[in-house]
This record gives structure tokens, C-alpha cells and sequence, in this order.
């Protein structure tokens, strides 16, 4: 039941089975850093561009629903000519897409390259989840499956520091300026990353089989079916906790930016630590143990997440939140892995992450509309905290039941499979 000792499960990688494990995490990581930035300026590009916030956040939306189009097209490539090319392009075209954001001059400039920025930041967890693990021994999978996925909340959590030194001396284009780093990464991983093994396999046994995700679908329906549901649930569980949660401290806690960049630091470590302690958990425990375990627990600090009467307070229920919203979540990479037939592991997981982020897309709209009708404060404001808490009960309770529903196959050998 005990975690294993980290230190020496990163000792017994390989030095390259080290270095393709860093580029997949900085690869998540400054995919999020580049989606979250927008969410610390919704009101400024609002005033910018004349429109509500609510059109805004129709960026976010767009983000979310295409994203799913660039896992399938990424992940497809990925399957039928390897993996790094693919990741390449993908953190190249982002980059360069969020760069091109800070220039936008009217609303729909930005909110059409909102939806190219979805496509292109579709590609790059699939793909790099499925580069980084497949190379893994089996006995590291759950611990550096919980360290994967809290790249995305270290890119949160960079957004949050990238808030505080440069939007109060800049202004909110200037974040989009800084976003064009992870294009970086592209000639880290040409120069130092080889291609993967598993993946060679798979090829040599499987080639013209390899991309085909329809013909996997037609073997495995419901498990396609399960995977999508789960993966709405935990991406409404995610952006739901998330994305309107500068707009809760600013706007009804009227928190200034050095207090708002601040809980949302507490709130990435959190999710740092709890991903990392959950999905090592997994490893003796079982994936499905881990996810459900993590999003019952989170339940219960809803209320001091939601209703806190104090900064300190407020502080202890974002580090709480996110330790167990990214517990669960630090479980789905290796068990989306795990579960993906293996001919299609480049596209599968990412491509059910995906569709799970188009159904859930409207996430943020949906709890600022159901904040404003139902807990409105004065002509303009409302109480997001009632709404966030309502939401987030439900979509723990969700992730939980279709967890359960499905299937599990820890342990599973990637080469062979």
C-alpha cells in the first residue's frame, strides 16, 4: 500500500527514458501554460474588444471543442509514423498561434485563433503521454503517470507567476507574447529524443493496421463509449474548478492581482502533490481505486473551497480542491494507456480526453450563466462560489460512478499488446 520511493524510481530510468519523460512533461506543461493565460485577462480582453465577458469565454469554449480534432489528427499521425514528429508539430504550431493572439485587433480575430490554438494543443497530450510511457518500466507507470499530468498544473501555476510579473507592467498581450516559449521545446526533443520503441514494435508487426481508430472502435464499442464518459466527467471536474476560479477572487472577492496570482499558486501545488501521491497510489492500490478514491474525498472540502470566510482559508480549500481534482486526474494517463488497444495508442487516449474537453466545452459558460441567473449579486455581479460548489459536487460523483463502469488492465505489456 506504501509509495514507492520516488528517488529511486527516477534512478532506475535509463538516461534516455529520462530525457523523453522530461520533454513529454514540459511538452504538457507549456501546452497549459499557453490554454490557462487567457483565463487570468477574461475581463481585460472584454474591455479591450468592447464585448461581455461571456463572449470571451466563448474562447475557451472554442479551445475546449477542438481540441478533439487535434488528438484525432496528431494521433492518427502519431500511429502510423511514430511519435515525435508529430509532437513536434504540434507544440510548434501552438506556439505560434498563442503568439499570434497577443496581435489580435477585434473579437473575432481572437476568439478564430482561440479555435486554431485548440486544434493545435489537441495533439500534444496524447502523443506525449503515449511517448513518455511507453517507454516506462511498468513498476514506474502510476508515480510518473501522476508527475505527467501535473504538468498541467505546473503550466497553471507558471500562468499564475507569469500573471503577477508581467501583466501588472505590460498588459494582457504581452502574456500571449511569452507564450510563444514552448516552441523552444521542438529542438530539445529533435536533438535528444529517439522515437519509440513500443511504437517501433507495434509498426513492424501491425503496418497498414496502425491509425486505424475506426476499426478499433468496431472491435471495442463500449470501451470507447466508457472512456469518452469518464473523460467528460473528469474534464468538467477540471475546467469546472478552474477556469472561472480568478474570476471568483477577483470579481467576489475583489482580490488584487498579487492575491489572485497567489491562491492560484496554493491551488497548483495541490494539485502537484495530489496527482503525484495518486498516481503512485495507483500502482499498489489499482487505477480505478486511486481515480475513485480521490474524487469521492474531494467532495467533502467543497464547502471550504466554495465558502470560506477568510483568505487563509480560501488558500487551504484551492490547495485542497486541486490535491484531489488532480489526484484523480494524475491516475489517467497511464489507465487511458493501459486500456487503449495498441495499434491506436497514439490516438486513443488523447482522442477520448478530447471528446470528453468538446462535451464539457461549455463548462466555464455554463457555470457563469448559472451563477449570474440563479446567485446574481447587484445588476452585474453574481456568486460564482455557490454555483463552482453546486457543479463541482455533481462532476466528483460523475468521474466516480463512470470510473467504476469501466474496465481496468494495469500492468498491461505495451510492446505486445
Amino acid at each position: 500500500m506504501a509509495l514507492a520511493n520516488p528517488i529511486e524510481l527516477t534512478r532506475s530510468l535509463t538516461a534516455t527514458q529520462q530525457r523523453t519523460f522530461v520533454a513529454a512533461f514540459l511538452g504538457w506543461t507549456l501546452d497549459a501554460f499557453d490554454f490557462f493565460l487567457v483565463t487570468f485577462v477574461i475581463g481585460d480582453i472584454a474591455k479591450a474588444f468592447a464585448v461581455d465577458k461571456g463572449t470571451v469565454l466563448l474562447g475557451i469554449f472554442l479551445t475546449l471543442a477542438l481540441r478533439w480534432l487535434g488528438a484525432l489528427i496528431f494521433g492518427v499521425l502519431s500511429d502510423r509514423f511514430g511519435r515525435r514528429g508529430p509532437l513536434m508539430a504540434s507544440i510548434l504550431l501552438y506556439s505560434i498561434i498563442e503568439f499570434a493572439t497577443g496581435f489580435s485587433t477585434t473579437i473575432t480575430m481572437f476568439l478564430v485563433l482561440r479555435a486554431l490554438f485548440g486544434v493545435a494543443m489537441g495533439g500534444e497530450w496524447g502523443v506525449g503521454a503515449a511517448l513518455a510511457l511507453e517507454s516506462m518500466p511498468e513498476k514506474s507507470r502510476g508515480f510518473f503517470s501522476g508527475v505527467l499530468q501535473q504538468g498541467y498544473a505546473t503550466g497553471y501555476l507558471l500562468a499564475a507567476v507569469v500573471f503577477y510579473l508581467v501583466y501588472p507592467h505590460f498588459g494582457w498581450r504581452m502574456m500571449f507574447f511569452v507564450g510563444a516559449v514552448p516552441a523552444l521545446l521542438v529542438l530539445y526533443i529533435r536533438l535528444a529524443i529517439p522515437e519509440s520503441e513500443a511504437w517501433k514494435e507495434q509498426h513492424a508487426r501491425n503496418i497498414g493496421e496502425t491509425g486505424n481508430l475506426l476499426a478499433a472502435f468496431a472491435k471495442q464499442p463500449m470501451l470507447f463509449v466508457i472512456a469518452i464518459l469518464m473523460m467528460s466527467a473528469f474534464n468538467f471536474m477540471s475546467h469546472g474548478s478552474q477556469d472561472l476560479y480568478p474570476t471568483f477572487l477577483r470579481d467576489q472577492h475583489h482580490f488584487d492581482t498579487g492575491t489572485t496570482s497567489a491562491l492560484a499558486i496554493i491551488a497548483n501545488i495541490g494539485a502537484i502533490i495530489g496527482g503525484t501521491i495518486f498516481g503512485g497510489l495507483s500502482q499498489t492500490w489499482g487505477r480505478k481505486r486511486a481515480i475513485i478514491t480521490s474524487s469521492l474525498i474531494g467532495i467533502l472540502v467543497v464547502p471550504l473551497w466554495a465558502f470560506a470566510p477568510s483568505t487563509a482559508l480560501l488558500a487551504l480549500g484551492a490547495f485542497l480542491i486541486q490535491f484531489f481534482v488532480q489526484g484523480a486526474w494524475g491516475v489517467v494517463p497511464i489507465h487511458l494507456n493501459e486500456l487503449s488497444p495498441g495499434i491506436v495508442r497514439g490516438t486513443f487516449p488523447g482522442f477520448a480526453y478530447q471528446i470528453g474537453n468538446l462535451i464539457s466545452s461549455g463548462s466555464s459558460n455554463i457555470e457563469n450563466h448559472f451563477a449570474k441567473t440563479s446567485f446574481p449579486i447587484g445588476p452585474d455581479g453574481a456568486d460564482y462560489g455557490k454555483a463552482m460548489a453546486i457543479i463541482m459536487v455533481i462532476v466528483f460523483i460523475a468521474v466516480a460512478v463512470f470510473t467504476a463502469l469501466g474496465p481496468e488492465r494495469k500492468g498491461v505489456d505495451f510492446a505486445s499488446d
